[in-house]
């Protein structure tokens, strides 16, 4: 099998994915625990996403300076700030540890 039919088989069993979803009735993902279950899940990858990404180095767990701009970020997410200032705290961050070799 070559790449591009991989490529292939994968973009059709989505897109049967997706028209599968379309067949669910509405009822179903109204009840009120489908609801809850799909707000934690989402909640549950995006935090699965930000640790492999932060913590992630191949197979291996490598701690730089991503785990502490990660932890400024999210303290100033918990203090309310503006997302454009949380961004620019956490890459500064990164940087002056990068910069004072801190980090790697």
């Amino acid at each position: 099998m070559t790449v591009w039919s991989a490529v292939l088989l994968a973009a059709c069993i989505c897109v049967g994915l997706k028209a599968t979803g379309y067949l669910v009735p509405a009822r179903l993902l109204e009840a009120p625990r489908p609801a809850r279950i799909s707000d934690l899940l989402t909640v549950a990858l995006l935090g699965a996403l930000v640790a492999v990404q932060t913590l992630g180095a191949g197979q291996a767990v490598m701690v730089d300076a991503r785990v502490p701009a990660v932890l400024v970020a999210a303290g100033l997410l918990w203090m309310r700030q503006s997302f454009l200032v949380v961004v620019f705290a956490a890459a500064a961050v990164a940087a002056l540890l990068r910069l004072v070799g801190l980090a790697a």
